[in-house]
């Protein structure tokens, strides 16, 4: 399935979070900092199990575990299959590639896509910025070419490198909000940009190793992303963060709708009260986020999706949770 064409929105949508600022970057900050204080009361912990050099305690192993972390000892005496826990480094170095290319631009629910990229990265840094722990960032954005509405169906432009943006990692929560207002404010390039390039920034030069987050709304077809991503997994543990809008799953039934991929311009009229073009959609929709999320698994990444329309804040909540359960839980010898 090609790049789902993101659908106009009748009403008007509020300005983006680059427009509202410090206000609404304050806002965002207090209510991360409230929900998840308030849901994640215990000890230090991030989104992922940081890469340690201090061994802990061995649990029995479970499939999608890391095999260099078997511990062979107590395997042989066992005679069961178990993996040795390291405990997180407490400076810990945290990369974010965030995906602002024009497809992003877009939202039918309570947020656009691109402010979810904006929390999402607000809550990363919340949960990671503790203890001395340095962050920084890769922005990626389109082209900056003018793009045209077109009609008629023609070949899409050839995926370029686009905007590519480093902001070094740095420790202290004051260095954290200038990168979180660098990322809010972001101007969104027209044109396609490249998720390879990208994730290809953490990779070259390689890095101490640590935690990446790749949020994006993984359009791009995967055989783009899926090498980049899984040589980065190598290296450091990886959480792909999905973000998406309930318009790129079904379209509503609401007659003749127009269309328009904001990355290539191509504009087309749908006519949404045909129940089988619907189906067909919905079957193509979610054939492609399945598709997207073997890749993701293929490349050992966890993964989050988060949703327009949905209380994304929540949703992160309830995958830290999971992600501390699955750290804790297990026998362990």
């Amino acid at each position: 399935m090609a790049r789902a064409a993101p659908v106009t929105s009748p009403t008007p949508r509020p300005a983006p979070l680059a427009d509202r600022s410090e206000a609404v970057l304050s806002r965002l900050q207090l209510l991360v900092t409230r929900k998840l204080d308030g849901l994640l009361q215990g000890d230090y912990a991030g989104l992922l199990p940081g890469p340690g050099s201090e061994a802990g305690e061995s649990r029995e192993y479970r499939p999608g575990d890391d095999v260099r972390r078997m511990d062979w000892p107590v395997t042989a005496r066992t005679t069961t299959p178990h993996v040795r826990r390291t405990v997180a480094d407490r400076e810990l170095e945290t990369w974010l590639a965030l995906d602002l290319s024009a497809s992003l631009d877009f939202g039918t629910g309570q947020w656009l896509k691109r402010e979810v990229v904006v929390a999402a990265a607000a809550a990363i840094t919340h949960l990671t910025v503790r203890g001395g722990n340095r962050i920084g960032a890769v922005i990626g954005t389109g082209g900056g070419a003018p793009v045209p509405a077109r009609r008629r169906r023609s070949a899409p432009p050839p995926a370029g490198p686009g905007v590519l943006t480093r902001l070094p990692a740095r420790s202290g929560r004051k260095e954290a909000q200038g990168l979180l207002r660098t990322v809010a404010g972001t101007t969104i390039q027209p044109g396609r940009g490249d998720l390879g390039a990208l994730i290809e920034m953490l990779n070259r030069p390689p890095r101490r190793r640590g935690v990446v987050v790749v949020v994006s709304d993984f359009l791009a077809p995967p055989e783009q992303w899926a090498r980049p991503l899984r040589k980065l997994r190598v290296r450091h543990d990886v959480l792909a963060i999905e973000v998406v809008d309930p318009r790129e799953l079904e379209l509503p039934d609401v007659g003749v709708l127009p269309v328009v991929d904001p990355e290539s311009g191509e504009l087309h009229e749908v006519q949404t009260g045909d129940p089988r073009l619907r189906q067909r959609y919905a079957d193509a929709a979610a054939a492609q986020r399945a598709t997207i999320a073997a890749a993701l698994r293929g490349a050992g990444a966890a993964h989050l999706r988060l949703r327009t329309d949905r209380d994304w804040l929540l949703d992160m909540v309830r995958f830290v949770a999971a992600q501390r359960h699955a750290r804790t839980r297990g026998t362990t010898r």
